[in-house]
């Protein structure tokens, strides 16, 4: 087997489908099959089951893929860190994170950032749910991946930046706006402006909430943060959302922030594959992001 037979393997795996990795790679469907087919004749297994709807997987399929994506990405991130230090002080740190997170906690770090590293790129890529986040570390398509923490995660290393207490958005004239904290209790019949389901936010808030045994209706859904603040401060219902600074400067009038101090932080920060093995320039963006964080409001 050779390595281009277990990158397109996993690419398959991803896309679960062989034409869709025929068209990335710019070659025949029957291309993709033969690089599967050498794996399956080495081992002595079947890897992917095929569907009317795509291929998925086998047992062994799993478990090559899991192994695969460890293996590729560290090979990957070794072979571009060589070739960072053959070059000398340029280079590039690629960074995943949600929509808005660059403009709520990286805008200035990028600043300052860019003033001690003029010769290193940073390239941002957008993901809708930390296990996307996860898997772009694991096939070594980014160094850092800004996330909500949560659970450990098999092969990735997380590290707390943030704590982000819990507040509720209402609208100046809203009959909740004149109170001073928000009990889980007051939630029970809010129709709530909905965070997006497969969001890590999302999760934990559902979860806080159901032990109160509160299950308030989220009648509006969204895909950000900063959408949910705008559409509570237009009066069209509640946010729950974490606090962060920019939403506390005097310019956003018509809105107020109430905090619910029942509900346990959330914690946001970094997740890597392994802390000892970035590239200076990414451990520098890194602890550039953390030490800002820390001078602001939202700050640990």
């Amino acid at each position: 087997m050779t390595l281009d037979d277990l990158r397109v393997f996993a690419a398959v795996c991803r896309a679960g489908s062989l034409s869709a990795v025929a068209r990335d790679l710019s070659c025949t469907q029957s291309a993709v099959s033969q690089h599967v087919k050498r794996l399956e004749r080495e081992l002595g297994v079947s890897l992917i089951e095929r569907h009317p709807r795509g291929v998925v997987p086998t047992q062994a399929g799993r478990l090559l893929r899991t192994a695969v994506a460890d293996g590729l990405g560290g090979i990957d991130q070794a072979v571009r860190r060589i070739g960072e230090l053959a070059d000398g002080a340029g280079g590039s740190v690629r960074i995943t994170t949600g929509s808005t997170s660059i403009r709520h906690f990286m805008s200035a770090a990028v600043v300052d950032f860019r003033r001690c590293f003029p010769q290193v790129s940073l390239e941002f890529q957008t993901e809708t749910s930390n296990r996307s986040c996860f898997d772009a570390l694991a096939a070594g398509r980014v160094d850092l991946a800004w996330i909500t923490l949560g659970s450990p995660v098999r092969g990735i290393e997380q590290r707390a930046v943030a704590e982000l207490p819990w507040v509720l958005a209402v609208a100046d004239g809203d009959p909740l706006a004149a109170r001073d904290a928000i009990e889980p209790a007051d939630l029970q019949d809010a129709r709530l402006i909905g965070l997006p389901q497969n969001s890590a936010s999302r999760s934990q808030l559902d979860s806080w909430l159901a032990e109160y045994g509160i299950r308030p209706v989220f009648d509006t859904s969204v895909a950000d943060w900063d959408t949910a603040i705008l559409l509570a401060q237009l009066g069209l219902g509640h946010a729950i959302v974490p606090a962060l600074p920019d939403w506390q400067a005097p310019g956003r009038r018509g809105l107020r922030l109430i905090p619910v101090p029942a509900l346990p932080v959330l914690t946001a920060g970094w997740a890597v594959r392994h802390w000892d093995t970035l590239t200076p320039p990414a451990r520098a963006f890194a602890d550039t992001v953390a030490r800002h964080c820390a001078r602001g409001p939202a700050g640990t």
